[in-house]
């Protein structure tokens, strides 16, 4: 008997009859002999409305409260689907992750899970039922409810996989793999039947919707078999797996776009040691994630010190530079909402040179002008004007060949 780790998404459970489509896919796992533990998100649409609610009640609903309310959401999902299960009759039982005590720090709508108690889990699968789990959620040490930020539901499935050694852990979105970049740009891309660990770590943190980029790094680190496929229709998905498993690497893999960017701008700071740390210090305690960074130096002494962040940190962000701005004898401050960042990514780039060159030529025949730029391993993001977002995805996704079957060109 495989165990498997089931985790369905908002549009999976949208209403009723899409909930008892996924019971239905469950019982026909559990009639193949697997054993069942599933991960839910709240139904579709049912965050934002919860987080409209509390915008009625508070300009900018952040903290416990917030997490206690978001919570409510994935309540209702796992136990209508345990209640559909259980007219199918498939004994199941649902669990919010206080019952299962996943335990997480203590940062409020942006908690990490640090430890799972799986022993409610496992003696409820080896008593031949499903588990149903919240997703999302999980509590801290004080007891209070915390919550994961958007797309944590991935990462409780991740985590939980970990946890109890499934098998595999299975992904259910309304697309049914990962795709050489979003099919809605350019509708000739193509869905990857594999893609390293690596590949998709960068594709999730440059914007790749499909999968959460933390529940990545819990499938890397843990080595948990994981697999993205559709909730609508059957088929193999994408395997997300060791690097060494793939047996032929394409130059490229993907073109990302990533629209949730802002960038901000201190001009004229002087040129000393320690101003890094004096600008995004106060950032960082803010628990605001820094993205690209590009410091340039003047003759006359003094630098410009220009970074990113998701445009939803963009007003914070600048309100905290603004207050440290004339303790450093800046002269400015700027920023920017109207930019996206642009990424290309394979793990073919290690063995392979001329990529970067290749990406800004192809570019510049556009006339698409690059504001910043950022390079590792194997990856290449530039942030221009999001004007150009559509067209650079699809300049870019046309120049490495990625609609061919061999994705290199």
């Amino acid at each position: 008997m495989s165990l498997i780790v089931q985790k369905f998404g908002g549009t999976s459970v949208g209403d009723a009859e899409r909930i008892k489509n996924v019971a239905s896919r469950i019982a026909r796992s559990c009639a193949d002999g697997n054993s069942i533990l599933v991960v839910l998100s709240a139904m579709s649409g049912e965050t934002d409305r919860l987080l409209s609610l509390a915008k009625s009640i508070v300009s900018d609903p952040r903290g416990r409260e917030t997490d206690v309310l978001l919570s409510t959401g994935e309540q209702v999902s796992i136990a209508l689907l345990s209640m559909a299960l259980e007219e199918l009759g498939v004994p199941a039982v649902s669990f919010t992750g206080s019952q299962v005590k996943i335990l997480t720090d203590n940062i409020y709508n942006k908690a990490r899970i640090e430890d799972i108690d799986s022993t409610r889990l496992r003696a409820t699968l080896d008593d031949g039922k499903v588990a149903v789990v919240a997703g999302f959620q999980g509590v801290d040490a004080e007891g209070n409810i915390t919550t994961l930020g958007r797309g944590g539901s991935d990462t409780t499935a991740v985590a939980l996989a970990a946890a109890l050694e499934a098998d595999e852990c299975q992904i259910y979105t309304d697309v049914d793999g990962v795709y050489t970049t979003d099919p809605r740009i350019v509708p000739e891309a193509r869905r990857l039947s594999q893609v390293t660990y690596e590949e998709m770590l960068e594709m999730a943190s440059l914007g790749a919707k499909v999968l959460q980029i933390r529940a990545v790094e819990f499938a890397s680190k843990y080595k948990v078999k994981l697999r993205v496929l559709s909730s609508f229709c059957d088929g193999i998905g994408t395997l997300i797996t060791t690097e060494e498993n793939i047996m032929e690497e394409a130059l490229i893999s993907g073109v990302t776009l990533n629209r949730n960017e802002a960038q901000v701008m201190m001009v004229g700071v002087p040129d000393r040691p320690g101003v890094a740390s004096s600008i995004l210090g106060p950032v960082a305690d803010a628990n605001i994630e820094v993205d690209m960074i590009v410091q340039n130096s003047a003759a006359d002494g003094a630098t410009d010190f220009t970074f990113t962040v998701s445009r939803d940190d963009y007003d914070l962000t600048l309100k905290i530079l603004n207050e440290i701005a004339e303790t450093l004898s800046a002269r400015e401050v700027r920023g920017d909402r109207n930019i996206v960042k642009l990424s290309i990514v394979g793990v073919g780039m290690r063995s392979h040179a001329g990529i970067a060159s290749r990406m800004f030529k192809a570019l510049s025949k556009e006339n698409i002008n690059i504001l910043m730029i950022s390079t590792s391993e194997i990856k290449i993001s530039i942030v221009v004007d999001q004007k150009y977002s559509e067209l650079g995805v699809r300049v870019l996704h046309s120049e490495f060949g990625l609609s061919e079957a061999s994705g290199v060109k």
